[in-house]
């Protein structure tokens, strides 16, 4: 699934390719946009919340509307020059196009494919915790959101976005184990909270700008991750093998010794 720093990548790129440029045709392949046309608007930018993508644009009346796209685990933007091959996906992959004098912006496997006022954004994304991306990052409610949920597993506290907008399944369990925290442990016997989510906020913003998502601050192949995707492998700590097995419905990867469990926090009363 794309995490919060490629989904915050995927709005630069159709940011560079449509701010500014008015819309010479568009194509919806979905069946509740299948008859909209887009021709005449202009783009005024790209955004992220989250996962959520967001291009706003305006009417040639100048009203305000915003394009909502989610990527999930297999969606995807591509920006192309005129005339160049769309070689992203297969064709009949194709949700929308957006053509404008300069780029083709060409989405592909998108879901929630919604087209709202930009006034009414919030009944999309409003429930979204902080982005740890966004202008709006509040590491203090972040910590907040998450406390109020003790007996959840941190493991599925961080890939809940109303608690905190961007952390995806490869974030989680790299900040886990980076924090030496088993994904199994209650919210509440979470050592330092605060210190995980200014983790978690600066690993995602140590991979702007680049695909390659890392943690271990290489970029070579193999070599990206403490944990995730390297189940059997040994821990580049201990030497341990690495772990996979399913919480609630993701997986998560983690090491037995450097993340040990934890007891629950003493029920109150």
């Amino acid at each position: 699934m794309p995490e919060g720093a490629t989904v915050w990548n995927t709005a630069r790129v159709l940011h560079r390719a449509l701010a500014g440029a008015r819309i010479t045709g568009s194509d919806f392949r979905v069946p509740q946009l299948a008859t909209t046309d887009l021709t005449g608007w202009t783009v005024r930018e790209s955004a992220s919340r989250g996962k959520h993508l967001l291009l706003r644009l305006d009417t040639p009346t100048e009203e305000h509307w915003s394009l909502h796209s989610h990527l999930r685990m297999d969606g995807a933007w591509r920006a192309y020059a005129p005339g160049e091959r769309w070689s992203g996906r297969p064709a009949h992959l194709i949700r929308v196009v957006l053509r404008s004098p300069g780029a083709v912006a060409v989405g592909y496997h998108l879901h929630e494919l919604t087209l709202v006022p930009t006034a009414d954004e919030d009944h999309l994304v409003g429930h979204l915790g902080p982005d740890l991306l966004g202008p709006d990052w509040d590491p203090a409610e972040a910590v907040r959101r998450l406390d109020e949920h003790p007996e959840q597993s941190i493991g599925e506290a961080l890939l809940d976005q109303r608690n905190l907008a961007g952390v995806g399944n490869l974030y989680k369990c790299e900040v886990l184990f980076l924090r030496g925290v088993s994904p199994w442990t209650p919210v509440g016997g979470v050592p330092d909270l605060p210190g995980l989510v200014a983790l978690a906020q600066r690993l995602l913003a140590a991979n702007r700008g680049r695909w390659t998502q890392s943690s271990t601050g290489s970029l070579h192949r193999g070599q990206t991750s403490y944990v995730y995707g390297r189940r059997a492998q040994p821990c580049r700590r201990c030497g341990t093998a690495i772990r996979k097995e399913e919480l609630g419905e993701r997986v998560t990867y983690w090491c037995p010794v450097c993340q040990p469990e934890r007891p629950a926090p003493p029920s109150a009363g």
